[in-house]
């Protein structure tokens, strides 16, 4: 996600020890015992639970347990397990098991045991982290600092919640972070009775797998990295690096709305469309709708969108039924529906927390941050303050923070990529940084596609490109930066509308993969 990946060569260096070998141990040897968990969706769905080291280098010390999930292979040929992450951190994977199993063909998926897992402190993983319930109750204080109050109240609602994580969980957060995440991975592979494992991640997801493959070359088989995470900017330059990418998307949006005129009939000009949703912003700001939305809520009811556009309908609905009369009745459904936070996501917010301030350095004064964040505003104003509270736990996060991990390896298989151009939560140079980084792999593009999470979800041309890879290990190659180039699925037609309120999620990937991943 960082801007400044092209100018990135090796500069980024592993922390003195992280990534040293471990005491030596006994592999482990006690087996899984899988138990149904079918869903209507996903009848063949099983779980099992793992205990792992709190502190892998400590692996006689205190355990934790990880959930797993698993639909199991059924044909003759097997291809050992396929681990799929959904991203976050944070992202719940047992659900993910499921839909990838059901989305792939058939007799590609049958070849493997396709396995979910909640990473450590994630869902039906013990201990699971909550540091501070109804921290995203409504309503909150205005993510634009306008004004010192709102600044202030803003720095309370953060350091309250860094300090009830460091109160709460104080001797779990020095190993919550991702390359403890990754070692998980590989007592994982152990107790599948793997040599070596296949990896899908989405989003945070492909960091998550790339460390892993930094720490174990020699136990990766294949990898898919969909929607890829800038290494060299984990995580204070990404965020900063989204905020222009998440403005991007929301005037596409707009754009759209104007070209629909005759549907939602807020204007034919982009620019007063825009205007619009900023004036609906400032209204909420001075009265929030059925004291549930005002001007942060708002913006986290919209930011969906900027992940997938197969939202825009029914957003569209929403902005056009304010905007002709003040009708606040979708929005608040819309709110609820999209960016209404329950304990899943409490936990889910938790555990991205100390992930991301544990895992890389963050500015620890709040000059910087105040200086940083009003530059970027000053170019992105949609969502760059609300993503900034979103994050600034960090500046006070009670653990020290490790170096971020040098990804560069020339000891894999090939790694198949896919990334979309206009993505903004994961923005196309850190696709570009990692095609780099990893010796020998496959870049493929979605040229004009905006969408978060691109591979089975809909587009044909790349989801041959990843049957062929799982089939056979065959990857594309071409000259340049790209490897192949797909189109980008056409944009959606505002009579789409009704599938997405007949389904939150919209679709059931972008349900599972989730926002802010």
């Amino acid at each position: 996600m960082s801007r400044r990946a092209a100018a990135w060569c090796g500069a980024v260096v592993v922390a003195a020890g992280s990534l040293t070998a471990l005491p030596a141990r006994a592999a482990d040897t006690a087996s899984l015992t899988w138990k149904k968990c079918a869903t209507t969706a996903y009848p063949t769905l099983e779980c099992a639970s793992l205990e792992v080291p709190l502190d892998h280098a400590a692996p006689d010390g205190r355990r934790i347990t990880l959930a797993l999930s698993r639909v199991r292979h059924t044909a003759r040929t097997y291809q050992g397990p396929l681990l799929v992450n959904p991203g976050g951190p944070g992202g719940s994977g047992l659900t993910l098991a499921g839909f990838v199993a059901s989305a792939l063909p058939e007799e590609v998926a049958a070849q493997y045991d396709i396995i979910g897992f909640d990473p450590r402190g994630v869902g039906r993983s013990r201990p699971a982290l909550d540091c501070s319930p109804g921290h995203f109750d409504p309503v909150r204080p205005d993510s634009v600092p306008s004004t010192p109050a709102i600044e202030y109240a803003g720095l309370d609602r953060v350091k309250s919640f860094a300090d009830a994580c460091g109160k709460k969980y104080a001797a779990e957060l020095p190993h919550i972070d991702t390359i403890s995440a990754a070692r998980d991975l590989d007592r994982i592979r152990e107790a599948l009775g793997a040599d070596r494992i296949n990896y899908f991640g989405y989003s945070y997801g492909t960091y998550l797998g790339a460390v892993y493959a930094k720490l174990h070359p020699e136990r990766v088989r294949r990898a898919v990295l969909d929607s890829i995470v800038d290494p060299t900017g984990v995580w204070y330059d990404d965020n900063l690096a989204q905020d222009h990418a998440f403005d991007d998307r929301h005037r596409a949006f707009m754009a759209w709305v104007a070209r629909h005129d005759a549907t939602y009939r807020i204007g034919t000009d982009p620019a007063r469309v825009e205007a619009a949703w900023y004036a609906m912003r400032a209204a909420l700001a001075e009265r929030p709708a059925r004291d549930k939305v005002g001007p942060a809520e708002l913006e986290d009811t919209f930011l969906p969108g900027t992940y997938y556009n197969g939202y825009w309908p029914y957003l569209a609905e929403v902005f056009a039924a304010y905007a002709d009369g003040g009708d606040v009745g979708p929005l608040v459904e819309a709110y609820e529906k999209f960016a209404a936070v329950d304990s899943a996501g409490d936990n889910g917010y938790s555990v991205y927390s100390a992930v991301q301030c544990r895992d890389a350095g963050w500015p620890r004064d709040w000059d910087r941050w105040r200086a940083d964040n009003w530059a970027a505003y000053a170019k992105s104003r949609f969502t760059t303050w609300n993503n900034a509270w979103y994050n600034a736990p960090c500046a006070f996060w009670p653990t020290e923070s490790l170096e971020p991990v040098n990804l560069g390896n020339g000891d894999l298989p090939p790694v198949l990529l896919f990334q979309a151009t206009g993505d903004a939560a994961t923005p196309y140079q850190g696709a570009a940084a990692v095609h780099r980084l990893l010796r020998g792999s496959s870049l493929v593009v979605e040229e004009g596609g905006g969408n978060h999470g691109v591979s089975l979800s809909g587009n044909s041309c790349l989801d041959r490109h990843l049957v062929a890879y799982l089939t056979d290990g065959t990857v594309p190659r071409g000259q340049g930066g790209a490897d192949a180039v797909c189109a980008a699925p056409p944009e959606p037609e505002p009579e789409e509308t009704k599938a997405v309120k007949g389904s939150p999620e919209g679709t059931e990937l972008h349900g599972l993969l989730g926002f802010r991943g």
